[in-house]
């Protein structure tokens, strides 16, 4: 039977933080852009901050910059940050299964900070993952991602006001850069963007932004799966078999 153990000690922790410590590299860029960005939105130090703190969910960070930059309500933007953040639901049952038996309370702990590339590095372990390894790798990230938001936020106060003001254009620019790569991979992408891009046009006429761009993406996002759903990779010999426990 697997034992639980103290998430903060121990060699299982320090490994974490080792394995981690690219990611903390990785979010550097991402994460001064993104205090750069809240400053220019009009943000406090400590809004900026704190969102990075409480979120800690880079797209859906970003996306509540560009709503709060159209002056959307706190409603809209908390639901579609929802929307945003709902594939971290099936990322955290699925490392569930692969964790090793703990504390409800010490899993909930490092769920908070179960974003893609921490799943991607806990998820792919072999073996049972420890409670201390996840902790290690969502410690190291997270830090880095709040104190870069911080250096993002003054070297933005750094800049006049003028080229504060034209850099807005580094959100929209960022948006694009995240949809490129998918673009080339799948069509399927371009069409949810393209209908997405057009249902949102048309809400925009009677609704407030926010709410145009949840109904847009969620409308958008139902039938373009419905006419064309996901084709399932078919299962190999070569594929990892889960270690029986």
């Amino acid at each position: 039977m697997k034992t639980a153990e103290t998430p903060f000690l121990g060699s299982n922790f320090s490994l974490g933080l080792r394995d981690g410590l690219p990611i903390a590299l990785g979010y550097i860029p991402a994460a001064i852009t993104f205090g750069f960005i809240a400053q220019t939105t009009g943000l406090t130090p400590v809004e900026s901050v704190m969102m990075s703190l409480l979120v800690f969910a880079g797209a859906a960070q970003f996306m509540a910059l560009s709503l709060l930059a159209a002056g959307t309500g706190s409603l809209e933007i908390i639901f579609t940050t929802f929307i945003v953040n709902i594939r971290h639901l099936l990322m955290s049952a699925s490392l569930n299964e692969n964790a090793m038996d703990d504390n409800p309370w010490k899993k909930a702990g490092y769920a908070f900070g179960i974003t893609d590339e921490v799943f991607a590095v806990t998820a792919t372990k072999e073996d049972s993952v420890h409670t201390g390894y996840i902790y290690g790798v969502f410690i190291i990230s997270y830090a880095s991602w709040v104190v870069q938001t911080g250096v993002g936020y003054a070297v933005g106060g750094l800049l006049p006001a003028t080229i504060q003001q034209s850099l807005m254009f580094a959100l929209y620019a960022l948006f694009i850069a995240l949809l490129a790569p998918a673009l080339k991979r799948q069509r399927k992408v371009l069409v949810l963007a393209a209908a997405s891009a057009v249902l949102n046009s048309l809400f925009s006429l009677f609704l407030d932004t926010g709410w145009a761009i949840i109904l847009s993406t969620t409308i958008a996002a139902t039938v373009v799966e419905w006419i064309a759903p996901a084709q399932k990779r078919p299962s190999g010999g070569t594929s990892t078999q889960r270690r029986s426990t």
